[in-house]
């Protein structure tokens, strides 16, 4: 005689096929939650997304880390030597080189559009002999560890679009950002610590930065970018409030777990699940965090080597430190946003401050990582969403200009994580308006970092409404020649 199932052992003989597969949901889902709930059983890692599930082929990188430079730094001024546009300052755009192309409302209705110079110094560095600007000093002593592409370009002409554009893979809201496909696709080599930490730079003016950029858009929740503050308290309402200690907190979760528990079985819930893992994923962050974030433990020589701010919470400098202790620490994709760099008018004046704020510790931080080891596993990038243009926004003065958005080319760099180092990739024509050679689009550079994560950006997808979506969408190659 046969033995029944324990999923169908006490079923009555005229249960239906709902009653079957809903007994059947049960069973997994409460298998699911145990785990979650039990990080000694054996498939907990799986069912919290702790260890790699795309891995297509052998990665170069484990982990990302981008200093996101929010605004539109100018290439032109800092990595894409002219030496033409110095010759014809003041002269007029000429139509042959913008073909026609679209322009924003704040430079489209000028009158004339008159070619604009660089007033920095350039010169080569390092044995890859580079064009830098001398706004980037402490660039240039990394130039032969880092890959300059000067052929980026994007269709999104306007900050929103743009940074949804290099964060998402699409101009419109509502998609993952880089960091949840990450997660989702490769989690977390840290149970206590999100696999996706964002660090905004505090007190900086310049366009708005929305959660939505570091979001989870369709993915589930548990994806999604965690920001770290800065302060006493990184995290909003992680610490335990007054009255409350870490026996109660943890005797209120178990309560919490059982009363999904419950629920669970009535009708099971991938919501809810998420939700959990997100209740013990904070209860475990309770003690990581203040480890991870205490820099007490930093030697002088360190710290200074990141910058005068890297003791100010909250200040590029300190980020671009917590970012390397993130890293050491196993979080999957690190990224920092720095506002500021959208110089339409006062340019020679801003753009200084800018690199001074974030020239040293951004090279710091690739220095410090190759010093220990980790710059080999660990890629690190730096750009914002689009270049600027080549001519004037508003009046052209002796001593003052500004440049609009440009998304025809611009430049930025990546270094570490299977790049090769101490190349330049790409080039823009003379002018500094089209790319000439080896364009890269947003879906090229995302197949690119995806690759050298070990995945195949065809292949990680994610089946909503109807559809696989993927970071890439329908596009993407990969730059063959900046790989190591």
């Amino acid at each position: 005689m046969n033995t029944p199932s324990p999923l169908t052992a006490d079923l009555p003989p005229s249960a239906n096929r709902r009653q079957f597969l809903q007994r059947f949901g049960m069973g997994l889902g409460g298998i699911a939650l145990a785990d979650l709930l039990n990080p000694t059983s054996s498939s907990y890692a799986d069912s919290n997304n702790q260890t790699p599930r795309a891995i297509h082929h052998p990665p170069k990188a484990k982990r990302v880390i981008y200093l996101f430079q929010s605004g539109g730094p100018s290439q032109i001024d800092l990595f894409d030597h002219k030496p033409l546009l110095n010759k014809l300052h003041g002269k007029e755009l000429p139509e042959h080189i913008r073909k026609g192309q679209r322009l924003t409302a704040m430079s489209g209705n000028q009158a004339t559009l008159p070619l604009t110079g660089s007033p920095f110094k350039f010169k080569q560095h390092g044995q890859s002999g580079a064009w830098l600007s001398n706004l980037l000093p402490h660039t240039a002593k990394i130039a032969d560890d880092i890959c300059i592409i000067k052929s980026m370009h994007t269709e999104a002409i306007n900050h929103g679009p743009g940074v949804t554009h290099l964060q998402t893979g699409s101009q419109f809201p509502g998609r993952p950002s880089i960091g949840a496909w990450l997660s989702y696709g490769l989690g977390s080599d840290n149970q206590n610590l999100p696999s996706f930490i964002v660090l905004v730079t505090k007190n900086k003016g310049g366009q708005p930065l929305v959660s939505r950029l570091w979001g989870n858009g369709f993915l589930p929740s548990k994806h999604q970018g965690v920001r770290f503050r800065s302060g006493k308290d990184p995290i909003l309402y992680l610490s335990n409030p007054q009255g409350l200690d870490l026996t109660t907190r943890r005797r209120m979760l178990d309560t919490l777990k059982r009363l999904h528990e419950l629920k669970n079985a009535e009708s099971p819930d991938p919501l809810i699940e998420n939700r959990i893992a997100q209740y013990e994923l904070a209860f475990r962050m309770q003690s990581s965090i203040p480890n991870a974030t205490n820099i007490a433990d930093e030697p002088d020589h360190v710290i200074n080597q990141y910058g005068k701010d890297a003791r100010n919470p909250g200040t590029f400098a300190y980020n671009c430190l917590m970012a390397r202790r993130l890293a050491e620490r196993g979080v999957r994709f690190i990224q920092l946003y720095h506002q500021g760099w959208d110089q339409h008018g006062s340019l020679p004046r801003q753009l200084p401050n800018q690199c001074r704020e974030t020239d040293q510790a951004s090279a710091a931080l690739v220095a410090d990582l190759k010093q220990r080891g980790m710059l080999e596993d660990t890629l690190v990038i730096w750009g914002g969403e689009f270049g600027r243009t080549n001519y004037c926004q508003g009046k052209l003065t002796s001593s003052n200009f500004g440049r609009d958005h440009h998304p025809r080319c611009f430049s930025l760099w990546m270094a570490g994580g299977g790049i090769k180092p101490g190349i330049s990739y790409g080039q823009t024509d003379p002018y500094g308006y089209n790319v000439a050679s080896n364009p890269l689009h947003v879906h090229d550079f995302h197949a690119t970092l995806l690759h050298l994560l070990g995945i195949d950006h065809e292949r990680l997808t994610y089946k909503y409404q109807g559809r696989r979506f993927r970071l890439t969408d329908v596009h993407g190659h990969i730059a063959k020649p900046i790989l190591a």
